[in-house]
């Protein structure tokens, strides 16, 4: 059975790249996509782009063209938890759209996508990640630590923590405390990111399971543009790490 992955950007997708085995490269509407053997298990690679249009057509492609029926979202994300720190990683039991909901002149209140409360309301708030597959995840990083960030990308000296919980995604790059602590406290977010929210949608609508793998690259805050600029190369390898020894049991 073909394993989906896909990376926005192309340091996320490097990791990934330089360990596929016997690969062929096709675009497809101007998106990249390897497949090939990684680890032993068939996989088909997309370098997606940043930002939910991307990822839905790209799920979508993955899923109806190449017959993908599990699609993993490898990547980095902002950190909203303030637990968590640059280096650590969230992976998703629930993603939510933090963008989509009723715009009114005191702000937006959040909704599920798709839906408006008074034209076709639902009880859904976000999209979770099916147990069974948590289960097996969970299971098979029992035990496992990846190495400690090196001091020059502000590692603690500790293994990063691996987390669970709901990951945000919104069309918008959040460089501010603010919004920050906002998303965090109003909405549960351990991390933010631009993509894994359409990654959902797009898979329940074309019945296929995803899970996303999001190492923080920034927290999200006022210095997260210089953050992410020097810590994406090193925490963008601990996500293909984690998405690695789980992919015996996807």
């Amino acid at each position: 059975m073909t394993i989906a992955i896909e990376c926005a950007i192309p340091q996320e997708h490097a990791h990934l790249a330089a360990a596929l085995a016997h690969h062929e490269t096709v675009s497809v509407g101007g998106q990249r996509f390897d497949r090939g053997d990684l680890d032993g298990r068939e996989v088909v690679l997309a370098l997606a782009g940043i930002g939910k249009v991307n990822t839905a057509m790209a799920t979508a492609l993955l899923i109806e063209r190449f017959g993908a029926k599990t699609v993993v979202f490898s990547g980095v994300a902002g950190g909203l938890d303030p637990g968590l720190s640059i280096g650590d990683v969230v992976i998703a039991e629930e993603t939510l759209q933090h963008d989509a909901g009723v715009l009114e002149d005191h702000g937006l209140t959040t909704y599920q996508a798709g839906h408006v409360p008074f034209f076709n309301p639902t009880e859904r708030f976000g999209y979770p990640v099916a147990a069974p597959l948590i289960g097996r995840v969970r299971g098979a990083l029992e035990g496992f630590a990846l190495p400690p960030l090196s001091r020059a990308a502000g590692g603690l000296g500790r293994p990063p923590v691996i987390a669970y919980g709901r990951i945000l995604s919104g069309d918008q790059y959040i460089h501010g405390e603010a919004v920050r602590e906002r998303l965090n406290r109003e909405l549960g977010g351990l991390a933010v990111e631009m993509e894994s929210g359409a990654l959902a949608q797009a898979c329940e609508a074309l019945g296929a399971e995803w899970l996303v793998v999001r190492a923080l690259s920034d927290l999200a805050g006022r210095d997260s543009r210089i953050d992410f600029t020097a810590f994406v190369n090193e925490v963008a390898a601990s996500s293909a790490s984690i998405l690695r020894r789980i992919l015996p049991v996807l």
